[in-house]
C-alpha cells in the first residue's frame, strides 16, 4: 500500500515537471527566444522587420535626418529586387529628436511591441548611450550605431553591439598628425561636443598635437544655440588652428559667430559635421534668418576635414553612379549628400550581414556573421569586424572644401583607437556590383 503511494506521487510529480518544463518552452517560444535554431522575434516568411532611432527633429536633425531616408530608399531597392531570401525588409524609424530620454522611450516601444529583429544605425552619442544595455540585455542586434564612440567596440561588455564609421579617436589621430605636420608652431584651439563624441575626438588630437600648443578648450552641449562665449574665448587665445568636433549646426554657428567677431582662424573640422550640403543649407539659413546674405561656398572654402566615402561629387565611381540612381528613383526631393550616402552605404553592410546569417536568420547567426567580418563596400577603407573587435571602419582620408565640394589629398589612412601607428592604405576601393546587392 505505502509502496503504491510513492509510485503514484512520483508519477505526480514527474506529470507536474514535465508540464512546467511545457509551460516554459512554450513561453519561450511565444517571447521570440532565439535559440538559434527557432524562429527569430520580427522574421517571418516573407519579412524582417528592423528599427531605428533618429532625429528627425531636433539640433542635429539638419543633414542626419537624410540618413534613414537613405538606408530606406536602399532598402527598398532591395525589396524590389526580390529582398533578402524572399524576406522583404521593413525598416521602421522613429524620432527621437536627439534626445535621450525620447531615445529610451521608442527603444522600448520598437523592441518590446514592435518585436525588431535588430537595431540599425541608431544615432547619436548622447542619445544611443542610453539604451546600448538595454538592447543587449533583450539580445537584440545592434548593429552599427551611427556614431564613432569607442564604446561601441566593446564585445564582452555589449556582445550584440557594433559599430561602423570610424571612432573618433582613430579620426582624432589622423587630422592630429596632419595638424603636426602642417601647421607646425602654431596655435592651436580645440571646439568639441562635450560628451564621448568630442572627447574620443581629443583624446586622438592630443596623441599628436603637444599639450602647450592647445591655446584654448571649449565644449558645448547640444541644444543651446549661443555658442558666443566659447568662440570669443577661443578668439582671445589668438589660436591660429582651430580643430571642430561639432555636428553640423554647430560648425555653421561656430564658423558665422567667428565671422561676427572677425576672427578668420584655419579650420579643421570632423567628418561628422563638414558634409558641405548640410553645413552650407546650415549657414544660409542662419544668415537668412538674422536678415542678412552670404557667399556660402566662401565661407566652406579651405575647410580641412576627411571622409573615408567617396566624395558625392564624383560621378565616376561606380558606388556614387549606383547610389545616384537609387537615390534619383526613391528619394529625388531629397538632396544627394553625404548623409544619404552614409544611410545607402550602411545598409548595404547591413543586407551583406543579413545575407551572412543564413537562410532563415536568427538574432545569434546575425552577429555571427558580422564577427566574421569580410565585408566589403564603398569604403576607402576596411572595416575591422572579428569576435574580438566591433569597430567599423579603420581610417579616414583627409580632404579639403572647395566650395560644396570634397577634394581628397593623398592616400587613405589608417590606425587603431590606441597609440598604434598611422599608416597608409593602397588597396583599391571595389567596384559596386552591377546589380547593386552585394553578393552572397
Amino acid at each position: 500500500m505505502r509502496r503504491s503511494l510513492r509510485t503514484a506521487l512520483r508519477a505526480r510529480l514527474h506529470l507536474r515537471a514535465t508540464a512546467a518544463f511545457a509551460v516554459l518552452a512554450l513561453a519561450l517560444t511565444a517571447c521570440g527566444g532565439d535559440s538559434g535554431g527557432g524562429s527569430a522575434p520580427g522574421v517571418t516568411k516573407d519579412s524582417i522587420v528592423i528599427g531605428s532611432h533618429q532625429p528627425l527633429t531636433g539640433p542635429a536633425a539638419p543633414g542626419y535626418s537624410n540618413v534613414s531616408q537613405g538606408a530606406k530608399a536602399y532598402f527598398d531597392y532591395v525589396n524590389d529586387h526580390g529582398g533578402v531570401n524572399g524576406r522583404k525588409i521593413d525598416f521602421r524609424y522613429r524620432d527621437d529628436a536627439y534626445n535621450p530620454t525620447e531615445t529610451v522611450k521608442i527603444t522600448k516601444e520598437l523592441v518590446l511591441q514592435d518585436k525588431i529583429f535588430a537595431m540599425l544605425g541608431g544615432l547619436g552619442t548622447p542619445t544611443h548611450t542610453k539604451v546600448v544595455d538595454f538592447l543587449n540585455a533583450q539580445r537584440v542586434p545592434d548593429l552599427f550605431v551611427s556614431s564613432g564612440c569607442r564604446c561601441w567596440d566593446e564585445p564582452k561588455k555589449h556582445p550584440q553591439t557594433f559599430g561602423w564609421q570610424p571612432d573618433y579617436v582613430v579620426e582624432g589621430k589622423i587630422l592630429g598628425q596632419y595638424i603636426k605636420e602642417h601647421f607646425a608652431g602654431k596655435k592651436v584651439a580645440y571646439f568639441y561636443q562635450g560628451d564621448d563624441f568630442g572627447k574620443d575626438g581629443v583624446a586622438g588630437l592630443d596623441q599628436f598635437i603637444a599639450a602647450d600648443q592647445v591655446v584654448s578648450r571649449q565644449s558645448y552641449q547640444p541644444g543651446g544655440t549661443d555658442i558666443s562665449p566659447q568662440v570669443a574665448a577661443i578668439a582671445g587665445s589668438k589660436a591660429d588652428v582651430v580643430v571642430l568636433f561639432t555636428i553640423p549646426s554647430y560648425t555653421a554657428l561656430f564658423k558665422l559667430t567667428s565671422v561676427k567677431l572677425r576672427y578668420n582662424p584655419q579650420l579643421v573640422v570632423t567628418n561628422v559635421g563638414s558634409d558641405p550640403t548640410t553645413l552650407g543649407g546650415l549657414l544660409d539659413a542662419y544668415v537668412k534668418k538674422a536678415g542678412g546674405t552670404a557667399d556660402v561656398a566662401a565661407l566652406m572654402d579651405g575647410i580641412i576635414t576627411d571622409t573615408y566615402m567617396p566624395p558625392t561629387t564624383d560621378t565616376s565611381n561606380s558606388w556614387i553612379k549606383l547610389f545616384r540612381s537609387i537615390h534619383d528613383k526613391y528619394i529625388p526631393k531629397t538632396p544627394f549628400e553625404g548623409n544619404v550616402e552614409f544611410g545607402m552605404s550602411m545598409a548595404y553592410t547591413f543586407v551583406q550581414a543579413l545575407k551572412g546569417a543564413g537562410k532563415d536568420p536568427t538574432r545569434e547567426s546575425l552577429v555571427k556573421a558580422v564577427e566574421k567580418g569580410g565585408f566589403t563596400g564603398p569604403g576607402l577603407v576596411p572595416f575591422r569586424y572579428s569576435a574580438d573587435s566591433h569597430a567599423g571602419y579603420t581610417g579616414v582620408q583627409i580632404g579639403t572644401l572647395k566650395g560644396s565640394e570634397i577634394g581628397l589629398e593623398g592616400t587613405p589612412l589608417v590606425t587603431d583607437s590606441g597609440t598604434g601607428p598611422i599608416t597608409e592604405y593602397t588597396t583599391a576601393q571595389p567596384e559596386a556590383p552591377a546589380d547593386g546587392i552585394p553578393a552572397s
